[in-house]
């Protein structure tokens, strides 16, 4: 049986990010996901992800550009640079939980 390597979903949610495709981006999280943000809010399933980054991607302003990617099991920690969500990039921590072939937990530090 071909398990999916976690860091391919990371990745194949990165691309569709930065290419504001958000059908493609919310098809890579569970319906059940988990975001727990760094300012200490959390957005909870498929269509809370959907609803908070719609707006961004048809402005077409968000970017993110990975320094360092750690991965052990079924996690993945980015260290990325966000460009276009604020005057200045922003720099943060994303850990991602794969679990079945999709991002089911992200946590976010900094």
């Amino acid at each position: 049986m071909y398990m999916i390597d976690p860091r391919e979903v990371v990745e194949q949610q990165l691309a569709a990010y930065n290419s504001h495709d958000i059908d493609a981006f919310v098809a890579t999280y569970a319906e059940d996901v988990v975001v727990n943000r760094s300012d200490g809010s959390r957005l909870e399933g498929r269509q809370a992800l959907r609803d908070k980054y719609a707006g961004q991607f048809v402005e077409g302003r968000c970017r993110a550009e990975i320094l360092a990617r750690l991965s052990e099991g079924d996690w993945v920690v980015d260290h990325e640079v966000a460009h276009g969500l604020a005057d200045d990039p922003v720099r943060v921590l994303v850990a991602y939980r794969v679990r079945d072939g999709l991002i089911d937990r992200v946590d976010f530090h900094g």
